[in-house]
């Protein structure tokens, strides 16, 4: 039974994150396939906000590649930033395996709806939330992914800039540019009404936050 982030309970024994890789390390399969699906949730939303299928598939090959490379983590930061790191290199290998060969993939140029189109937006429920998705998946994919990461996961600056690989001191101006890039795509969005996009744009923080618990349930096609 999970007990809030990062801990385990097993027997009358409470089990974090470094304690179960640890156990990996040593040979425990069981305690490495307990560390990743804790994390599963994370993974799952990461994918699910900028593909629009293959998301299981994606979630699968960060956690094979996590468990090829886990001897090479050094704990100099947190095994769910370690996970996020790798979710981000599957997901621009994904990415260039499906651009257009004139068009390279950028990460601080190229979107995911540049790549791949715009995919359903069903997945998030309210129209407020459909506009913000719409719009994260249209910014570059680095500003996409550090965004989300400081309103989904409250990641530290310092965690974000392990997961896209820049110094510390560059995710504060990045943030700012991805939230003022998403704002005004909320803004200029086609074919939605004045007042919507007003009202979405207005409360971005309220909206972001319940587009991260729409992209973490699951349907039942998912599941099974």
């Amino acid at each position: 039974m999970a007990d809030g982030p990062g801990r385990w309970y097993r027997g009358d024994r409470v089990q974090d994150d470094v304690q179960l890789l640890q156990a990996w390390r040593a040979g425990d399969n069981d305690a490495g396939s307990r560390l990743l699906r804790r994390h599963f949730r994370t993974l799952f939303r990461f994918f699910r906000s900028k593909v629009g299928h293959g998301v299981e598939d994606l979630v699968q090959q960060t956690m094979l590649a996590c468990a090829d490379g886990v001897h090479r983590f050094r704990g100099e930061a947190s095994f769910k930033t370690y996970l996020l790191a790798i979710a981000r290199t599957q997901l621009l290998m994904h990415l260039r395996k499906h651009a257009r060969k004139d068009k390279p993939v950028v990460e601080l140029e190229t979107s995911v709806a540049d790549v791949l189109g715009s995919p359903s937006l069903e997945v998030a429920g309210k129209d407020e939330q459909r506009l913000v998705l719409h719009a994260l998946r249209h910014i570059p994919v680095d500003l996409q992914i550090a965004v989300e990461l400081h309103y989904w996961e409250e990641m530290r600056v310092e965690d974000i800039a392990v997961v896209v690989g820049i110094p510390p001191g560059t995710v504060k101006s990045r943030l700012h540019r991805a939230r003022r890039l998403v704002r005004e795509q909320i803004e200029h969005a086609e074919a939605v009404p004045q007042a919507l996009r007003e009202s979405t744009a207005g409360d971005l923080d309220r909206w972001a936050m319940a587009l991260r618990e729409k992209l973490g349930e699951r349907s039942a096609s998912e599941d099974g």
